[in-house]
């Protein structure tokens, strides 16, 4: 399997490119703000041909770059129904206006194709299997996408702005909920083994068993208590 990411943008927000191997068919993860030179490069390194974009979240740092990509290798767009309107109107999910020289930047809508994705889903796309579940919290809509484990990789979890090494996503945006938010880390990522490879939002690289032991939001899910919002500082928009 092959997974290239880089970080973009403003907010660095780490944008996936996945494929079997390269020279073959890929799926774009959270093509975010001024992502669109790193797919392309990215694509034509690996000779790669994208099938798909998929969105953790509606958050503008995620998906400012969906209408380029999309249009320009006439591919869907998969997002849960209860964020798909913040590619349209980025300030309303933010609660505020994120600035006029920012949003000169970026093309704001929907592209062409735009498709929905449901909790429990199983997408197969470009040959690869991607199991979907509905992890509100930080959004009403956040989902993350978990690939199970082959012979040659660990089962692999793209967990948006739910879990980051060492931390979580920020709860205090419209659609943000921290109850919602602990039960699901609770519920969608404790039950993962500790060697799934956890590719997140922002940030580094990390495992389900490195969280366990030492994120202090998982360790008090875990423990059955409520989270302490100070505890570690959040990341994400």
């Amino acid at each position: 399997m092959l997974i290239a990411g880089f970080p973009a943008g403003a907010w660095g927000t780490n944008c996936y490119l996945v494929a079997p191997a390269a020279g073959e068919e890929c799926v774009i993860i959270d093509p975010g703000h001024q992502a669109v030179q790193g797919v392309e490069e990215t694509l034509r390194k690996h000779r790669l041909k994208p099938v798909a974009v998929v969105l953790t979240h509606g958050h503008i740092d995620h998906v400012a770059s969906v209408v380029p990509v999309c249009g320009a290798h006439d591919v869907p767009a998969w997002i849960h129904p209860e964020d798909r309107y913040m590619m349209s109107d980025p300030e309303k999910a933010l609660g505020r206006s994120i600035g006029m020289p920012l949003m000169g930047e970026l093309t704001v809508g929907e592209p062409e194709d735009v498709r929905e994705l449901t909790d429990g889903a199983a997408l197969k796309l470009a040959g690869m299997d991607f199991s979907v579940a509905h992890a509100p919290g930080h959004t009403r809509g956040s989902v993350t996408f978990r690939m199970p484990e082959s012979s040659d990789v660990p089962s692999v979890f793209f967990s948006g702005d739910l879990l980051f090494a060492g931390s979580i996503g920020r709860t205090d945006l419209p659609g943000g909920s921290h109850a919602e938010m602990l039960e699901s880390l609770g519920r969608v990522c404790l039950p993962l083994d500790d060697s799934t490879v956890v590719l997140s939002g922002h940030g580094p690289q990390t495992t389900i068993g490195r969280e366990r032991a030492t994120n202090p939001y998982l360790r008090e899910v875990a423990a059955g208590l409520a989270a302490d919002p100070t505890a570690a500082p959040r990341r994400g928009m």
